[in-house]
């Protein structure tokens, strides 16, 4: 078994695909958490119109891009994905509701 670096401890691309294939896996697990929580969302609002909370969406957004920006990656690219996460969770989290 290939013991998984960290990005400054790779010397082969080998260490990096391991490395980020890893990460992609964290990555999936915790988008499953997250998703369960859009779940449960969807269970505990008391009508489908509060699922889409703008106020809310951007609060989320703009706590992404301050932790990118401590993490010193890049805040744009963290935004672009943030909304894309958060507008996938709202239409997962819509879905859920109708099915309950």
């Amino acid at each position: 078994m290939h013991d998984i670096l960290l990005g400054p401890d790779c010397t082969t691309m080998t260490d990096v695909r391991a490395g980020v294939d890893q990460v992609d896996r964290d990555l999936i697990a915790l988008l499953a958490r997250r998703f369960a929580y859009m779940d449960a969302a969807a269970r505990i609002k008391p009508e489908r119109g509060a699922v889409r909370d703008e106020a809310r969406k951007a609060q989320v957004i703009a706590n992404a891009c301050a932790a990118a920006h401590v993490a010193g990656i890049p805040e744009d690219v963290v935004a672009d994905l943030w909304e894309r996460l958060v507008e996938a969770s709202i239409a997962y989290e819509l879905a859920a509701f109708d099915r309950r």
